[in-house]
This record gives structure tokens, C-alpha cells and sequence, in this order.
């Protein structure tokens, strides 16, 4: 008999995962392939790409994680990294191709409800941060993602760090903390890759990142910190330890929780997805 299977789309601004899983939730097959430019090549990519997953398997339900801005409820995207993408009905498109629930959401978002779910779901307050060609976050309260006012996406990276008079913003503000640490504000600022970047140069972003931490913490007070994407994972240590000792230098009231790597390593918005999936079969 052949299996159902739930369908997860992970897309990024310079690469797309997909993967199938199946009715618990395990990845049964993954494939990568790079982001195309145009919207038309990269909407045929990822249908060739689920029905590739799929692998003949009936479809119950999809999920996909992207980049914001986005409307959730009705699946509309516009993401910053994807210029060709605005205003992308992704919803409506895939439930009329696939004849299945389809659910998107932030990637930032998505990657919470992955690392909640991969850490066992006993974290009451889960922030994720994601440092890949951008920087986002989202967080887990008691099992569901947390939203703001009209279900708007917190944008985290978009707090001020270092002035308002700091470096323009792919945003259209100034002093982001997202231009300050992100893989493409890495590149503005040094003139070359993070992957490129000394143990020095990495201090001094964990530096920025740190304030960044310090103010989430103060704000949010998470029970732990678990921070993904690309950048982050690549950097590690060189990242988060003066991550961590900035963060906690400067904090007086609140307690700064674990900081640690994202459980999932690159597939955390991923495996998030999935969880999309199966909540909307």
C-alpha cells in the first residue's frame, strides 16, 4: 500500500529544501536545490520538487517556510530576500495544484515550532533566532507561536543597535540589528563572506548580537535561546561566546537563559514546515 506522506518546502533566498514525512512527522526523503530568480522558474521548482518528494505518495497536507513579510492566514508572500517575489498568492496556488491543505508561515516562525518540537516541547518560552542572508525571529509560548496585534510577525532583527544613525537597512531603516550581523550585512561591513570572516571580525559581530540578545532578554525573558541559520551554525562558538558574554555583562534585571545552536543544525525551518503540515491535515 503505498504511504501518505505530508510535504514540507523550506524556501530560502539563495537555496529551496523540500522534503516528504509521514503521518509522525519522519523524513522519509529531502532535496535541495538552488533558489532560481525569477518567480515563474521557482514556482515550477517547487512543485516539481514536492511531486519529487512525494515520490508517487498521496499528498494529506503541505507546509512551507519563507521569508517575510507574509500574511499567514491567507498564504500571500512577499519576500524581503526574493525581490521577484511580491505579493505571491502561495497558498491559493499550491491548494489548487495539489488539492490539499497547504499552510505557510515565516520562516523564523516555522523554525521555532521545529526547535520546540526536536527539544521535546518542554520549553514554555522558546525564542528562535535565525543568522543566515537575514536575520529573523520567532518564539513558542506554551506550545503555540506567539503573535503580535492582527497576527503581524515580531520583527526582531529589526530592533536598533549601535544608534539609529548606523548603516541602512534592507528594510529602509537605519541601525538594524539585522545589518549588523546578518550573512549580507556581513558582507557590506567587511567586504566579504561570513565563511571569510577572522575570529576578531566574528567578536565583533557576537558583540552586536549580544546587545541584540540583551534587549530580547529584557523584553521577553525566554526560558532558552536557540539561534540557526547558516551564518550562525558556520560560526558557532566565535558567534555565541561573545554572544553570550555581552549579553550577560550588561544585564541587571533579568536572568539570561542557555543561548545555545538550534538542536536541528541547517534544517530547522525544515522540519518546522512539516510541523505546518501536519497541523493543517
Amino acid at each position: 500500500m503505498t504511504m501518505d506522506v505530508h510535504v514540507a518546502l523550506d524556501i530560502g533566498g539563495t537555496k529551496i529544501l523540500a522534503a516528504a514525512a509521514d503521518r509522525n512527522g519522519v523524513l522519509l526523503r529531502t532535496v535541495r536545490r538552488p533558489t532560481p530568480a525569477s518567480l515563474d522558474e521557482g514556482l515550477r521548482l517547487l512543485k516539481d520538487l514536492a511531486r519529487e518528494c512525494a515520490a508517487g505518495a498521496r499528498i494529506l497536507s503541505m507546509g512551507a517556510a519563507v521569508g517575510g513579510p507574509l500574511e499567514w492566514r491567507t498564504g500571500v508572500v512577499s519576500p524581503l530576500h526574493q525581490p521577484a517575489w511580491r505579493a505571491v498568492p502561495l497558498k491559493a496556488i499550491f491548494e489548487e495544484e495539489f488539492r490539499c491543505p497547504f499552510a505557510v508561515d515565516v520562516d523564523t516562525n516555522a523554525a521555532a515550532l521545529g526547535e520546540w518540537k526536536a527539544r521535546g516541547a518542554i520549553h514554555r518560552r522558546l525564542l528562535y533566532l535565525t543568522i543566515s542572508t537575514g536575520m529573523g525571529g520567532g518564539m513558542v509560548v506554551d506550545g503555540a507561536l506567539y503573535r503580535g496585534a492582527n497576527g503581524e510577525h515580531p520583527e526582531v532583527a529589526h530592533q536598533v543597535v549601535g544608534g539609529a544613525d548606523g548603516p541602512r537597512c534592507e528594510c529602509g531603516a537605519s541601525g538594524c540589528l539585522e545589518e549588523r550581523v546578518s550573512g549580507s550585512g556581513i558582507r557590506r561591513r567587511f567586504g566579504k563572506p561570513a565563511e571569510q570572516l577572522t575570529d576578531g571580525e566574528w567578536a565583533e559581530v557576537g558583540r552586536d548580537l549580544g546587545h541584540g540578545l540583551r534587549n530580547l532578554v529584557t523584553i521577553l525573558a525566554p526560558d532558552l535561546i536557540a539561534i540557526g541559520g547558516g551564518a550562525a551554525i558556520g560560526a558557532g562558538e566565535k558567534l555565541l561566546g561573545p554572544a553570550r558574554e555581552t549579553a550577560a555583562s550588561s544585564l541587571k534585571l533579568v536572568r539570561l537563559p542557555p543561548v545555545e545552536l538550534s538542536a536541528l543544525g541547517y534544517d530547522t525551518a525544515l522540519r518546522g514546515a512539516v510541523v505546518l503540515a501536519m497541523e493543517r491535515a
